[in-house]
């Protein structure tokens, strides 16, 4: 019995029509039918009730119906198994992720990745969450580390909470805190600051600058307009303090102050993004499934 007889077995008994299922597997009518008559040889019964114009499943046929379609089916399920791991031989992942993620969450993870799929390319995409959003939306990228909540008329994407990380405010090591004696810096206590500020589009600016406003004053800004490692390195020459994750500045401390907000604090939560309508590689949900595990 041949895998290739099954399959045109299956084409006639779905269509019952030797012309149609012979044009629905691309191969000549006659071939198909020797090949079913083949079949029925070796199996010594006959398979279809052939009537002019009335082609019907003989009791044999009708039993070897379902379990060549579960056949067929394993076999699809075999060849996809198969390309599945083939993917995470070769191929390439395309991750988004925020500057700050870049730099505190990500190392780790992705040295792990690599260890143990050394043949997947690995492409970083760096950028803000609208611009990841974006990129997302447009097939670019295939997962994304992004900051909830999503902005508004957001393409249809999936998210899956990551983590929840405190924000700290660091400065110069012989600079004045902010606040100092009070258990942590209230945002309050930024008012007169000069602020370290990160360029238009940065989250985490978005986020500062809505909590001083919330606590009634507009920030001063000593610099505006770096990437993470320029603002950490502004701070460290005392140009003034800034807000940042607790994971960069636990990475990043040398040369930094790193003090706690005052209850409640300021929080940002990370997010694990892809497109609702396209289902990641096999090589990104494995990636994916290493930063949720992490």
């Amino acid at each position: 019995m041949q895998f290739q007889q099954l399959q045109y077995f299956v084409a006639v008994a779905e269509t019952r029509h030797f012309t149609r299922a012979a044009e629905l597997v691309h191969v000549a009518q006659p071939s198909l039918s020797q090949q079913i008559k083949a079949l029925e040889r070796e199996l010594g019964a006959d398979l279809f009730l052939r009537a002019r114009g009335n082609i019907t499943l003989t009791d044999a046929g009708e039993a070897l119906l379902p379990l060549a379609r579960r056949i067929l089916a394993d076999a699809d399920t075999a060849r996809y198994e198969v390309q599945e791991l083939a993917q995470l031989r070769s191929g390439r992942v395309r991750l988004g992720a925020t500057p700050s993620l870049c730099t505190g969450l990500l190392p780790d993870v992705l040295r792990a990745f690599h260890d143990r799929y050394p043949g997947i390319q690995l492409l970083i995409e760096e950028s803000g969450s609208h611009d990841l959003v974006r990129e997302l939306a447009r097939g670019a990228l295939d997962l994304a580390l992004i900051v909830l909540p999503l902005p508004p008329a957001s393409p249809a994407l999936t998210t899956v909470e990551l983590l929840r990380e405190d924000l700290v405010v660091v400065s110069a090591p012989e600079a004045t805190v902010p606040g100092r004696g009070r258990g942590g810096v209230r945002i309050a206590d930024l008012e007169g600051e000069r602020l370290v500020m990160f360029r238009h589009g940065y989250d985490l600016r978005e986020l500062t600058v809505a909590a001083c406003r919330s606590a009634g004053f507009e920030p001063g800004f000593a610099v505006e307009g770096g990437e993470m490692d320029a603002v950490l390195g502004f701070v460290r020459a005392g140009l003034g303090v800034a807000v940042v994750p607790r994971m960069v500045a636990a990475r990043s401390g040398r040369g930094l102050r790193v003090t706690p907000l005052a209850k409640p604090g300021l929080h940002r939560t990370i997010a694990l993004a892809h497109r609702s309508d396209v289902a990641p590689p096999r090589a990104a949900r494995e990636l994916q499934r290493m930063l949720l595990e992490r």
